[in-house]
């Protein structure tokens, strides 16, 4: 049995990680860190809560530790967690600094230990359905490759994850960008236009991001001043094009109570449709796989337990905080950036 101890209990301890662990087999959550017991045991009761990162490292029971704690933080638990002994997740942004990163890297390295992203996106719905698409052929040699994550929320919330340092590029870009490397690799370069628009807020609240491959451009785009912002992928190829409205339901599911067990968890019900290069006239919808936030723990529990391979390498997490410094820095000197 593999001893989770978990750091942090706000949205990201309480949906995406304690509800997978324990749907788990092999996994069992031991203790969180959180300064407010009584909202942990609100969801489960009888958990012990531990007051600091220490005495959570302290623990001989504790084979994993999930870093789920605010980003500014990230580096600072995971190495020492790293330094304790223990395997590793950390929650996206990876960290702030592509030179935290690596040093993660390297002390993981070091020490024996498993360090991964949790990079949840690569099991959302609509990209298992695409990487589906892409293998069958259906979309031929991509040429665009559009994805979004639009929100409608007008006022900036008086959290930190509004003034979090990059802003939306470092909230909800980890994910498309991996996305983008996970389907056509390291890019030849970045081109990146980050900005506030929303009064008073305190981060850059938009991107729009260009990944520049050979024979293909990843357009990484996001707004929080959305008012229809349902359009999630537009993908188009040699062999056809592909369009997706609507995200993926995991998160919404596990928010209104339903657990990963439920047969009707990960199910998309919003179709997107491919339009096919000989046929531009027709489009035809096309059948959502089921999204499997679940995969990520099962595979990281095999990892662990020597039987498989880390569902998401730190190397692979190194890629993703190369391009979304570059992006920075492409945004702050207005010019595209080679990497």
């Amino acid at each position: 049995m593999i001893g989770v101890g978990l750091i942090g209990y706000g949205l990201g301890g309480r949906v995406f990680h304690a509800p997978f662990v324990a749907a788990t087999p092999g996994m069992e959550l031991r203790a969180v860190v959180s300064c407010d017991a009584a909202k942990v045991h609100a969801d489960l009761p009888g958990m012990a809560v531990a007051p600091d990162v220490a005495t959570l490292l302290s623990r001989a029971d504790i084979d994993l530790v999930v870093v789920s704690s605010p980003d500014a933080l990230h580096a600072e638990h995971a190495l020492a967690a790293i330094a304790a002994g223990k395997h590793v997740l950390v929650d996206k942004p990876f960290a702030t600094s592509l030179d935290d990163a690596r040093a993660m890297v390297a002390a993981a390295d070091r020490a024996g230990v498993v360090l991964t992203a949790f990079q949840n996106r690569r099991w959302d719905a609509d990209f298992l359905t695409l990487q589906r698409l892409i293998a069958d052929g259906a979309l031929g040699d991509i040429v665009q490759f559009e994805s979004r994550f639009d929100r409608w929320r007008p006022t900036a919330p008086a959290i930190w994850k509004e003034a979090r340092q990059g802003g939306a590029w470092f909230d909800l870009g980890p994910h498309l960008a991996d996305q983008a490397l996970r389907l056509f690799g390291r890019p030849d370069a970045i081109t990146a236009d980050i900005a506030t628009f929303r009064g008073g807020a305190p981060a850059p609240d938009w991107f729009h991001v260009v990944l520049h491959y050979p024979n293909c451009r990843a357009i990484l785009h996001s707004s929080k001043l959305a008012a229809d912002h349902s359009l999630r992928f537009a993908v188009h190829g040699t062999g056809g094009s592909w369009i997706k409205h609507g995200l993926d339901t995991q998160e919404p599911a596990i928010l209104a109570g339903m657990a990963p067990s439920d047969p009707a968890f990960g199910l998309d019900p919003s179709r997107g449709h491919y339009t096919a290069a000989e046929d531009p006239a027709a489009r035809q919808p096309t059948d959502n796989e089921r999204g499997d936030y679940a995969g990520f723990w099962r595979a990281l529990a095999e990892s662990l337990g020597g039987r498989g391979e880390n569902p998401v390498p730190a190397g692979e997490a190194l890629q993703v905080m190369e391009v979304l410094e570059a992006g920075l820095h492409s945004a702050r000197e207005r010019r595209t950036i080679a990497l």
